[in-house]
């Protein structure tokens, strides 16, 4: 096995010292790099995810351009709603559209996560291609959206501000959501052992919309659907947790095992620190400071990572980077915490 150049990532994730805090950002492989845009005009978004040289080719950018710490593979969360049979496209400047939201007990019965692996049979070249690309310079990290993020869209039918049809689906049918979200746990589980096997050498689960649940809700339509991905992978790669809005369970996913624990940028790092002790803890500045002068992004930048201090820590916003974030900007935000020294 070949040694990884720069593995900061995952010394922290070992809670190892490390010369310097370790710093990528979610969606860094996108729509504000000039270079994906011309490719986004060539080819739709599943030819991108699909195709092992562009999706090596994107993945890489913003290692070689940005300079980041780490790449992650370019994907969607939603690859799991089409290995259970689930037909959806991604429109530009719209999102992803399921034309036939899983509403029904006779759609839960026909989704079968036993055909995982041969509907996501692109994602061993695929995950390959990309880890050749990387040259071993920076580790590789995979991922999957939470059961609870899946089920979401795949009621829903679409992005929304509440998700209000699927959680009315969780409160009408609770019976039926629960054997949905095991569904999308064990095609999760599949497809990331698939990605595991093809080389990524971490994972991140994207909670995106926990916190649009109450704690109680919380505790039973996501967390337990978390804690079985984390036990099934954990034990051979490192998982970070990251549940947007979820601070209120930060010691309850931090009890599932996973290595570390992505926040928002709605807790203060001392909050979070006192909720979960010496966790590994990732993120949390708000995309929307890059969009402000880059003297501000520099500036915000060195506060947050103060607050966190060396150690532990994985510098990252607390979401995904905007499109229209200035490349520049996106600069300055990985340099400064590069430069940084207590």
């Amino acid at each position: 096995m070949n040694l990884i150049k720069n593995d900061l990532l995952l010394r922290t994730l070992r809670k190892e010292k490390t010369e310097r805090i370790p710093v990528w950002f979610m969606r860094q492989a996108g729509r504000y790099l000039p270079d994906y845009i011309k490719l986004r005009e060539k080819y739709s978004f599943f030819e991108r995810v699909r195709n092992p040289q562009l999706a090596a080719e994107i993945t890489v950018m913003p290692v070689k351009q940005v300079g980041v710490d780490a790449a992650i593979l370019f994907s969607d969360i939603l690859v799991i709603a089409q290995a259970l049979g689930v037909d959806v496209e991604i429109l530009e400047g719209k999102g992803p559209v399921i034309a036939d939201p899983i509403r029904t007990k006779e759609q839960v019965e026909k989704l079968d996560p036993a055909n995982t692996a041969e509907v996501l049979s692109y994602a061993l070249p695929t995950t390959k291609a990309v880890k050749d690309a990387l040259e071993n310079e920076v580790p590789l990290i995979g991922f999957c959206g939470s059961p609870w993020t899946l089920l979401c869209y795949m009621v829903e039918g679409k992005g929304s501000k509440d998700f209000a049809k699927a959680k009315q689906f969780c409160y009408q049918h609770p019976d039926l959501a629960a054997k949905l979200l095991d569904k999308i746990t064990e095609a999760s589980i599949i497809y990331l052992n698939m990605q595991i096997q093809a080389g990524v050498d971490t994972i991140q689960i994207f909670d995106s919309w926990g916190g649009l649940l109450s704690p109680s809700d919380y505790r039973k339509f996501s967390l337990p659907y978390l804690d079985k991905i984390v036990k099934a992978i954990q034990p051979k790669v490192p998982v970070i947790l990251f549940a947007k809005g979820g601070w209120f369970a930060l010691a309850e996913l931090q009890a599932t095992g996973a290595s570390a624990l992505g926040l928002d940028w709605t807790i203060e790092p001392s909050v979070a620190k006192k909720m979960t002790g010496s966790a590994v803890l990732q993120g949390n500045l708000d995309p929307i400071v890059l969009l402000g002068p880059a003297k501000n992004v520099e500036q915000e930048t060195i506060t947050m990572v103060k607050n966190f201090g060396v150690g532990n820590y994985i510098a990252n916003l607390g979401h995904g980077v905007l499109p229209q974030t200035p490349f520049d900007n996106a600069k300055t935000f990985v340099e400064t915490v590069k430069n940084f020294r207590m």
